[in-house]
């Protein structure tokens, strides 16, 4: 006795799919405000770590004291990983996200 190849129909699903982030979305390096690290030295940390000239890491720094947060770099998620984690090495607040 052989067993026949069954044929199986696929019908289309009415449902969409879920929406995923698209690779090529750049994701970011968010720096957010706290009431410890001064001025001046998270300024000097954008300086030191990102190379930054004085003015951009000023500005920066300004963005993170007036406004709470600053995108500070953008990249791969693996490179937005090791900055976040370069900036808690450093005693900064940071997170990462997608940039949409």
């Amino acid at each position: 006795m052989s067993v026949a190849p069954m044929e199986i129909e696929r019908t289309e699903s009415s449902e969409a799919p879920a929406e995923v982030p698209s690779p090529d979305v750049p994701w970011v390096t968010v720096v957010h405000n706290d009431p410890v690290n001064l001025m001046s030295y998270v300024t000097y940390v954008f300086q030191a770590y990102f190379g930054y000239p004085k003015d951009k890491a000023k500005k920066l720094m300004m963005d993170v004291h007036t406004k709470g947060r600053a995108a500070v770099s953008s990249g791969t998620r693996e490179e937005m990983e090791r900055d976040v984690q370069a900036m808690h090495g450093y005693g900064l607040w940071a997170t990462l996200s997608q940039d949409r």
